[in-house]
């Protein structure tokens, strides 16, 4: 079974989600569903078939959670060893060798992405880069607009 690697955050935010679904969402849905129902014929009922069509979103994203969540592999950045290197869960600050602008992401699960807010994905093309180098080293990513060259400046964990 592939496991998820993902940071303690990034679980808890799922678990959160999920009880959101189950607690909120999902018995929503279920009265929207009957409401509908009390209106009669189902054939012309667009309210029955969105709320419907809602139900099937909302279960099937309280599978796909419960599934994440079941093969989750939770990785504390702050037990791993403080090396220098860059491993998942760890802050790298990088500097641009083309232009010298300074960048600082988060090497976090799939699901846990979010660019804006500096974190990136273990399986995006400059985090497989970036795993397992130092401090100092100088790493290409093959990005869309051509190859860029970064230097790992510091690794925080």
């Amino acid at each position: 079974m592939k496991r998820t690697p993902m940071t303690v955050r990034g679980a808890e935010a799922l678990r959160i989600e999920l009880k959101k679904l189950k607690s909120e969402a999902r018995p929503n849905v279920i009265k929207a569903i009957a409401e509908a129902r009390a209106h009669g014929d189902l054939s012309e009922n667009a309210e029955y078939h969105a709320a419907r069509e809602q139900q099937g979103f909302i279960e099937g994203r309280i599978q796909e959670i419960e599934a994440k969540l079941s093969t989750a592999e939770i990785i504390d950045p702050s037990t791993l060893p403080k090396n220098g290197r860059v491993v998942f869960g760890a802050v790298v600050d990088l500097e641009d060798q083309a232009n010298g602008a300074r960048l600082s992401y988060q090497i976090v699960g799939e699901d846990e992405a979010d660019l804006k807010a500096g974190r990136i994905s273990v399986t995006s093309p400059i985090a497989r880069a970036l795993v397992a180098k130092s401090e100092g080293d100088i790493v290409d990513v093959a990005a869309p607009g051509g190859t860029k060259s970064y230097e790992i400046v510091a690794v925080k964990l």
